[in-house]
C-alpha cells in the first residue's frame, strides 16, 4: 500500500476536476481507475495539525499537536504500528513536519530542512529518510537511511528525489516479495515558494491564469494571485509528472492513495494562504485506487470523509474489507492561532456535510454558514445577519 501526501494542493487544482490551469496528466489517469472522494477535507487547515491526524486517526488538539511547533508525542500509535502489527514492513519518505523545531529559525531554509528527527521521533516507520520541513523544493537535506544518519544535500528537484529514494527502497526488498509493505510518500510540492524552479517546467504567464470567480478583480489581490498560481501550476505539473514515474514503476494492482494536507486561499476572497474555514483551504484532493469498495464499482463518492478517517480506511484495507462513512458530516478546525503572515486570525470549529457548512468561533459564536450546492463559491454567509 501506498499514501502519496503533498501539500497545499487544493482539490480544485487538479485536471480531472476541471480546473483549466491544471496540467495533471499521470493523477488523471490515476482519477480514471480510481474512487474519487468529490467532497473529502482536511481535519485541519495547518500541516503539523493535519499530519498528526492523518498518521494517528485521532485529531488535533486530541492527539498531543496543539500549536503548530508541537512536535508529534513520542508514545503516539500511528499508521506505522498498526501496520506493522498486521505484518507489513513500513516506511516513510520525505517532510515530517512533526519534530523539534528551532521557533526562532526561518522556516524558509537550511534551519528547519537539517533538522534532525530521532529515531524514536519517527512515528514508528521500520525505514524512514526524510527531512523535518525547510520548503527547499530543490536541492532538499536527507537523513535518516543508513546511509544518511545525519542531513546531507541531494541536488535535484525534490518531488523527483523522493520518488527516487521510494524506488530504490521497493527495489531493495524485491527479495521479502512475502512480506506486504506500507510506504508514505511526503511531497512538499505546490508549498511555497511558487517562484522556485519547477524541474524544467516553465510557469505560464500570470495573465493567462483563469482566477477561480471569487478572487476579486482588478486590485493587488489578482495581481498577487495570477502571480502565485503561475508558479503553483508549474510546480503541479513537475510532481505530477514525478507521481507518473511513481506509478508506472510500481504495479498497477497496488493500492494507491493520493491526497494533500490542506490547500490554499489563492486570492479567493481576498485571502492567502490557509488556516481559513473556505473551499480552497479546507477541501483537498482524495484519490483510491485498488481498495475493496463499498460503493459497488461507483468511481465517484461524495461521503463527507476527512484525512482523519485514512487511518482507519487502511486498517480496513488492510483486512481486506471495504470502509464505508457512517456519518453525515465531517469535523473541521483550527485549534490555534499560528503567528504568521496571512494566517487565520482566530480559532474556530465547524462541521461540514457534502452540501452545507457550518463554523463557529472558540467561543461558540456563529461566524460561517454555507449552503454549498446553491452557493458553491461561498459568496453568501449565512451564519451572520443580514446588513
Amino acid at each position: 500500500m501506498l499514501w502519496i501526501v503533498t501539500t497545499q494542493w487544493r482539490a480544485q487544482a487538479t485536471g480531472y476536476g476541471g480546473d483549466p490551469n491544471a496540467r495533471t496528466p499521470y493523477l488523471d489517469a490515476l482519477a480514471a481507475r480510481s474512487v474519487n472522494y468529490l467532497q473529502a477535507v482536511t481535519p485541519h487547515t495547518f500541516g503539523p495539525f493535519a499530519r498528526a491526524a492523518l498518521l494517528t486517526g485521532v485529531p488535533s488538539p486530541q492527539n498531543g499537536v496543539r500549536d503548530y511547533f508541537d512536535p508529534l508525542p513520542e508514545d503516539s500509535h500511528t499508521i506505522a504500528h498498526a501496520l506493522a502489527d498486521r505484518g507489513y514492513h513500513t516506511a516513510f519518505f520525505g517532510k515530517w513536519h512533526l519534530a523539534e523545531r528551532n521557533r526562532r529559525a526561518p522556516l524558509v531554509g537550511e534551519a528547519h530542512a537539517r533538522t534532525l528527527v530521532p529515531v524514536s521521533r519517527r512515528g514508528g516507520f521500520q525505514d524512514w529518510e526524510g527531512f523535518e520541513s525547510g520548503f527547499l523544493l530543490n536541492d532538499p537535506w536527507l537523513h535518516g537511511s543508513q546511509d544518511h544518519p545525519l542531513p546531507v544535500q541531494v541536488r535535484g528537484y525534490q518531488s523527483e528525489i523522493l520518488v527516487d529514494r521510494l524506488l530504490n527502497w521497493q527495489a531493495k526488498r524485491k527479495q521479502l516479495e512475502d512480506i506486504p509493505w506500507f510506504a508514505m510518500l511526503s511531497l512538499e510540492a505546490p508549498h511555497p515558494p511558487y517562484d522556485a524552479p519547477a524541474n524544467g517546467v516553465r510557469p505560464r504567464s500570470p495573465d493567462s491564469i483563469v482566477l477561480r470567480a471569487n478572487v476579486r478583480r482588478g486590485g493587488a489581490e489578482e495581481v498577487q494571485a495570477r502571480r502565485e498560481l503561475a508558479g503553483y501550476y508549474a510546480h503541479i505539473e513537475a510532481t505530477d509528472a514525478a507521481i507518473g514515474r511513481l506509478l508506472t514503476a510500481l504495479p498497477e494492482s497496488l493500492l494507491v492513495v493520493f491526497t494533500s494536507v490542506h490547500g490554499d486561499m489563492h486570492g479567493s476572497h481576498g485571502l492567502f494562504r490557509k488556516g481559513w474555514p473556505y473551499e480552497e483551504s479546507v477541501r483537498v484532493p482524495l484519490l483510491v485506487r485498488g481498495a475493496p469498495s463499498a460503493q459497488g464499482g461507483v468511481t465517484e463518492c461524495s461521503d463527507p470523509v476527512s484525512l482523519v478517517d485514512l487511518f482507519a480506511m487502511t486498517l480496513a484495507w488492510s483486512d481486506g474489507v471495504p470502509w464505508r462513512c457512517e456519518r453525515e458530516d465531517a469535523l473541521i478546525s483550527m485549534p490555534s492561532i499560528v503567528q504568521l503572515p496571512h494566517q487565520c486570525d482566530r480559532v474556530w470549529e465547524g462541521r461540514r456535510s457534502a452540501t452545507r457548512k457550518v463554523v463557529t468561533t472558540a467561543q461558540g459564536e456563529a461566524w460561517m454558514g454555507f449552503d454549498l450546492v446553491e452557493d458553491p463559491f461561498e459568496q453568501r454567509n449565512l451564519a451572520l445577519p443580514a446588513g
